[in-house]
Protein backbone atom coordinates (compact mmCIF):
# COMPACT_ATOMS: atom_id res chain seq x y z
CA UNK A 1 0.00 0.00 0.00
CA UNK A 2 2.65 2.78 1.43
CA UNK A 3 5.86 2.21 0.25
CA UNK A 4 7.62 5.50 0.79
CA UNK A 5 6.52 7.73 3.83
CA UNK A 6 7.45 11.37 4.54
CA UNK A 7 8.11 12.22 8.09
CA UNK A 8 8.75 16.22 8.43
CA UNK A 9 10.64 16.93 11.98
CA UNK A 10 11.83 19.85 13.73
CA UNK A 11 12.81 17.98 16.57
CA UNK A 12 10.27 18.99 19.04
CA UNK A 13 8.36 15.98 20.98
CA UNK A 14 4.90 15.61 18.62
CA UNK A 15 7.31 15.42 15.45
CA UNK A 16 9.24 12.60 17.46
CA UNK A 17 5.47 10.73 18.25
CA UNK A 18 4.91 11.01 14.38
CA UNK A 19 8.09 9.60 13.63
CA UNK A 20 7.21 6.73 15.56
CA UNK A 21 3.91 6.30 14.11
CA UNK A 22 5.44 6.43 10.61
CA UNK A 23 7.67 3.58 11.94
CA UNK A 24 5.08 1.25 13.41
CA UNK A 25 3.26 1.92 9.63
CA UNK A 26 6.72 1.10 7.75
CA UNK A 27 7.76 -1.46 9.65
CA UNK A 28 4.22 -3.27 8.83
CA UNK A 29 4.12 -2.37 5.27
CA UNK A 30 8.13 -3.08 4.37
CA UNK A 31 8.06 1.17 3.92
CA UNK A 32 10.82 3.69 3.57
CA UNK A 33 11.36 6.38 5.64
CA UNK A 34 12.08 9.63 3.98
CA UNK A 35 12.88 12.51 6.95
CA UNK A 36 12.62 16.53 5.74
CA UNK A 37 13.73 19.40 7.91
CA UNK A 38 12.14 22.46 6.52
CA UNK A 39 14.35 26.02 7.21
CA UNK A 40 12.67 29.64 6.92
CA UNK A 41 16.08 31.28 5.66
CA UNK A 42 14.38 34.58 6.31
CA UNK A 43 12.81 34.56 9.35
CA UNK A 44 13.52 38.43 10.36
CA UNK A 45 14.73 41.04 8.32
CA UNK A 46 17.91 42.66 10.37
CA UNK A 47 18.96 46.73 9.89
CA UNK A 48 22.51 47.74 9.13
CA UNK A 49 25.95 45.77 9.00
CA UNK A 50 24.97 42.90 11.86
CA UNK A 51 22.10 41.69 9.69
CA UNK A 52 24.15 39.84 7.27
CA UNK A 53 26.22 38.58 10.57
CA UNK A 54 22.62 37.82 12.49
CA UNK A 55 21.25 35.99 9.37
CA UNK A 56 24.92 33.87 8.62
CA UNK A 57 24.08 32.69 12.69
CA UNK A 58 20.54 31.80 12.51
CA UNK A 59 20.97 29.57 9.28
CA UNK A 60 24.17 28.00 10.97
CA UNK A 61 22.01 27.39 14.11
CA UNK A 62 18.82 26.28 11.80
CA UNK A 63 20.79 23.58 10.09
CA UNK A 64 22.67 21.95 12.69
CA UNK A 65 19.13 21.79 14.40
CA UNK A 66 17.35 19.99 11.17
CA UNK A 67 20.59 17.79 11.18
CA UNK A 68 19.78 16.61 14.63
CA UNK A 69 16.44 16.30 14.09
CA UNK A 70 16.65 14.09 11.12
CA UNK A 71 19.55 12.54 12.82
CA UNK A 72 17.21 11.24 15.60
CA UNK A 73 14.39 10.03 12.85
CA UNK A 74 17.64 7.78 11.62
CA UNK A 75 18.64 6.90 14.47
CA UNK A 76 14.83 5.31 15.43
CA UNK A 77 14.74 3.67 12.29
CA UNK A 78 17.71 1.80 12.97
CA UNK A 79 16.02 0.55 16.04
CA UNK A 80 13.53 -0.28 14.52
CA UNK A 81 15.06 -1.98 11.49
CA UNK A 82 13.45 0.23 9.22
CA UNK A 83 15.02 1.49 6.29
CA UNK A 84 15.56 5.49 6.22
CA UNK A 85 15.88 6.27 2.36
CA UNK A 86 16.65 9.84 2.87
CA UNK A 87 17.12 12.66 4.91
CA UNK A 88 16.50 16.24 3.45
CA UNK A 89 17.07 19.71 4.75
CA UNK A 90 15.88 22.64 2.83
CA UNK A 91 15.24 26.35 2.56
CA UNK A 92 11.96 27.39 2.10
CA UNK A 93 9.84 30.47 3.03
CA UNK A 94 6.48 28.61 3.33
CA UNK A 95 7.03 25.50 5.12
CA UNK A 96 4.31 23.43 3.87
CA UNK A 97 5.71 24.21 0.71
CA UNK A 98 8.33 22.69 1.53
CA UNK A 99 6.87 19.55 3.04
CA UNK A 100 4.94 19.16 -0.15
CA UNK A 101 7.81 19.66 -2.73
CA UNK A 102 9.93 16.68 -0.76
CA UNK A 103 7.05 14.42 -1.06
CA UNK A 104 6.65 14.94 -4.51
CA UNK A 105 10.57 14.59 -5.11
CA UNK A 106 11.21 11.44 -3.73
CA UNK A 107 7.68 9.64 -4.52
CA UNK A 108 6.40 9.77 -1.09
CA UNK A 109 2.68 8.35 -0.68
CA UNK A 110 1.88 9.13 2.34
CA UNK A 111 2.96 11.61 5.10
CA UNK A 112 3.59 11.45 8.46
CA UNK A 113 3.48 14.54 10.68
CA UNK A 114 2.51 16.01 14.13
CA UNK A 115 -0.21 18.41 14.52
CA UNK A 116 1.72 20.95 15.93
CA UNK A 117 5.05 21.87 15.82
CA UNK A 118 7.57 24.27 17.65
CA UNK A 119 5.71 26.90 16.00
CA UNK A 120 2.26 25.40 17.05
CA UNK A 121 -0.30 26.47 19.93
CA UNK A 122 -0.98 23.88 22.21
CA UNK A 123 -5.18 24.06 21.05
CA UNK A 124 -7.81 22.39 19.72
CA UNK A 125 -7.59 23.21 16.07
CA UNK A 126 -4.51 21.95 13.55
CA UNK A 127 -1.51 24.00 13.51
CA UNK A 128 -0.81 25.91 9.82
CA UNK A 129 1.78 24.06 8.49
CA UNK A 130 -0.46 20.38 9.46
CA UNK A 131 -3.46 22.31 8.34
CA UNK A 132 -1.81 23.70 4.65
CA UNK A 133 0.05 20.28 4.05
CA UNK A 134 -3.34 18.83 5.05
CA UNK A 135 -4.96 21.28 2.23
CA UNK A 136 -2.54 20.80 -0.29
CA UNK A 137 -0.89 17.58 -0.40
CA UNK A 138 -2.07 15.40 -3.28
CA UNK A 139 -1.15 11.72 -1.45
CA UNK A 140 -2.39 11.07 2.21
CA UNK A 141 -1.79 12.35 4.94
CA UNK A 142 -1.53 11.26 8.66
CA UNK A 143 -1.77 13.87 11.30
CA UNK A 144 -0.49 12.70 14.68
CA UNK A 145 -2.00 14.42 18.06
CA UNK A 146 -0.33 14.92 21.43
Amino acid sequence: MFKKILVPTDGSTLAAQATTVALGLAKSLNAQIIGVNVIDPFPYIGVGDASAVGLQAYLTEAKSAAGQALNAVRQACEAQGVVFAAGDTIERNVVYEGIIETAEAEGCDLIVMGSHGRQGVKALILGSVAQKVLTHAKVPVLIVKS
